[in-house]
């Protein structure tokens, strides 16, 4: 009787921050855990001596990882809101009742620190399958990580990064995606908003940059605020519009040319030539080439980069750790042209690399024992069946058109059943379904097609994939194909 008891607290506990937590929202998911049950505690809603869920049983329920839930556990015990017991598990402490009233106040006037998540199904584009990661590879090599050898990663190292990663990514470029580059040529970034910002640093001030419409709206967001010689340049069927782009008298363009975001496009090789001739026309002309999902493709042989065509020097190549392995370690990298890197090498001498020297040293060791090939190719086969669970539900539907199916971890969906995009999504989110318009990436917020709906898959489990879209195509009122 007992046990049924603390299983359905448990269950309870589970069910109630899985409609409070809100998974692609600005606070960390492990602190709004913290948060929730810091509140309930207080507040008496888990009582004192009441067992939390097992860490493995949050995680498995909530889809995030085992150590997301682990973080905001000990955070709760560091403040004495819970105990641990020996091989039995996490429970709540007593707290003085003259001390949950006076800070139940407190919690109520700081509402904005959490968010809530009034969606059961979050249709994003963004975030990882975080089910899968490696945790026992980690936590293998964490064991081995921290030798006598190992010492001298609490100094500041290479500013462009450490060299046993630069080099391991530089073997993994070359073979993956033919990029010409040695270690020399790498830096290490604590994200693109760093390399970004590092590459302005490089470029003269007046420097124009054009940026595809639609475009990912941080990248825009971030190079809005060096400088505000930011031009949108539309697309065609091949990608960025060179006519376009000629006329915007731009001096570095960004792309994501082997899967265009949001739209998906992949530029062929022809367009591919022209922006490179484009760029050969004038001396501190440059193109950055974001690669950032070019791991996951599921039609065809990966789409080589543009950098490995460029023998002009004219072409930085950016890539990112967040879509093939986690968001959290906030490491991302560029390849530059050797000038650019000559200029990086005198004007930066007083910048330090910004990423953890133990999170490189865990990503040169991971690419080295073959870890991190094994993993993309085990996320690859799990994206891939929740892309073909998502394009078999679509085949159902009349009067739509799919694009951007061939990769990546999202696919646009362009509705036609006269109802307008706000119309769409404001009918998606009443059954408590988020999906995200396309108009919301065009700068200006104007699209000339028909309503766009971007439909991510990679956070969500076969099961909710087809009950969303199921209740997405009663809402939208879509009609049998073949009806």
């Amino acid at each position: 009787m007992l046990y049924f008891k603390l299983l359905k607290s448990t269950e309870r506990i589970m069910k109630e921050l899985a409609v409070f937590i809100n998974q692609s929202g600005g606070v960390p998911v492990y602190e709004q855990i913290y948060e929730f049950i810091k509140r309930e505690i207080r507040k008496g809603n888990i009582k004192t001596g009441e067992r939390l869920p097992s860490t493995r049983n949050m995680s498995s329920y909530l889809q995030v990882s085992r150590s997301t839930v682990l973080a905001s556990y000990e955070q709760l015990l560091a403040e004495g809101y819970i105990e641990a017991r020996e091989r039995k598990g996490y429970y709540a402490i007593e707290i003085e009742k003259d001390f949950a009233d006076n800070h139940e106040n407190t919690i109520n006037n700081s509402r904005d620190m959490v968010y809530i998540n009034p969606y059961t199904i979050d249709f994003s584009p963004n975030g990882i399958e975080t089910e899968h990661f490696p945790v026992n590879e980690w936590r293998k090599i964490s064991k081995n990580i921290f030798t006598d050898e190992m010492k001298n990663l609490f100094n500041s190292g290479d500013k462009r990064g450490d060299d046993g990663l630069r080099e391991q990514l530089a073997v993994f470029l070359q073979k993956s995606r033919g990029v010409k580059a040695d270690k020399s040529r790498i830096i290490l970034g604590a994200g693109n908003e760093n390399l970004l910002m590092l590459i302005k640093l490089l470029l003269p001030g007046n420097v124009i940059f054009a940026v595809e419409n639609p475009v990912y709206k941080k990248s825009y967001d971030i190079l809005r605020n060096f400088t505000d010689n930011v031009i949108p340049v539309g697309l065609d069927k091949d990608g960025l519009s060179v006519k376009e782009l000629e006329k915007s008298n731009a001096d570095v363009a960004y792309l994501t040319p082997s899967h265009q975001y949001p739209l998906g496009i992949v530029m062929g090789i022809k367009r591919r030539v022209e922006l490179l001739n484009w760029a050969s026309r004038k001396e501190d002309r440059y193109i950055i080439e974001d690669d950032y999902d070019s791991e996951f493709r599921y039609k065809g042989r990966p789409i080589p980069s543009l950098q490995s065509i460029d023998s002009g020097e004219k072409v930085i190549y950016m890539g990112t750790f967040s879509k093939s392995v986690t968001p959290a370690i906030r490491m991302s990298y560029m390849v530059l042209p050797k000038k650019l890197m000559d200029i990086y090498m005198k004007k930066t001498s007083y910048i330090g690399n910004t990423v953890s020297r133990i999170d490189q040293k865990y990503m040169e060791i991971f690419m080295k024992n073959g870890g991190f090939e094994r993993h993309l190719n085990r996320m690859r086969t799990i994206y891939k069946a929740k892309h073909d669970v998502m394009l078999n539900e679509l085949k159902t539907w009349k009067n739509i058109n799919i694009s951007g199916e061939n990769a990546g971890v999202h696919i646009i969906l362009e509705i036609n059943n006269n109802m307008t995009e706000k119309e769409l999504v404001k009918r998606a989110a009443e059954e408590g379904v988020k999906v995200y318009p396309l108009s919301d990436y065009y700068i200006g917020g104007i699209s000339n097609r028909l309503p766009g709906i971007i439909i991510g898959y990679s956070k969500l489990c076969s099961e909710k994939i087809i009950n969303g879209l199921r209740i997405l195509k009663k809402v939208w009122k879509i009609e049998e194909a073949g009806a």
